[in-house]
């Protein structure tokens, strides 16, 4: 563990409201199914592949257990209405970098759940040893894309029709980054510590 580990569960206030998370494990998976039902469709072209399918949400929980995969599951009352995820490939020439995953209820958006979940992935990101954290979405995710930027990710790559939805329409894949490394770095120059 680094200095600036954290350990969970923790709760957050977001919102107004109490919000507890915690690491996202296998035990988790009836949950995230039930959780990923009720998003809409548009939410789900944030990851690479359909994890309405049974067969993509096996693979997310056996990542998850051999540590491809870190996340976070965000419970207010105790259902879950928010995860993470921050994938990796040991075996890859980019294992110093981390794909982040961030999924939201419809009920929680403009409540700051999503903020919180990505600034606690940074932290996860420094305990995995991650130099850089990249994200994808659909460029009609105007509101994430704002979110993102904020905290400091970057528009690296703009792929023209490379996402095909259920109904087979094509959108725009934006890929934004975040040097999580030079951010650790000036946090330590000035002293601060993982809040």
């Amino acid at each position: 563990m680094t200095e600036a580990s954290r350990s969970y569960p923790r709760t957050l206030e977001c919102g107004g409201d109490a919000v507890e998370l915690n690491r996202l494990q296998a035990s988790d998976r009836a949950a995230l199914v039930e959780f990923v039902a009720r998003l809409p469709t548009t939410d789900l072209l944030f990851v690479p592949r359909d994890i309405n399918h049974p067969k993509v949400i096996d693979a997310w929980m056996a990542a998850l257990q051999d540590g491809r995969m870190a996340g976070l599951a965000a419970r207010r009352g105790g259902q879950l209405v928010g995860c993470s995820s921050i994938y990796t490939d040991p075996l890859s020439w980019s294992r110093h970098v981390g794909e982040l995953r961030v999924l939201v209820a419809s009920s929680e958006r403009g409540r700051g759940l999503g903020r919180c979940l990505i600034q606690e992935c940074f932290i996860q990101a420094l305990e995995l040893g991650l130099k850089k954290l990249v994200a994808q979405m659909t460029t009609n995710q105007t509101g994430a894309i704002a979110v993102f930027e904020d905290l400091g990710f970057h528009p690296e790559a703009l792929l023209r029709q490379h996402v095909a939805d259920r109904d087979g329409d094509l959108h725009d894949l934006v890929l934004l980054s975040h040097d999580v490394a030079a951010v650790a770095g000036r946090h330590a120059a000035y002293g601060v510590a993982g809040a």
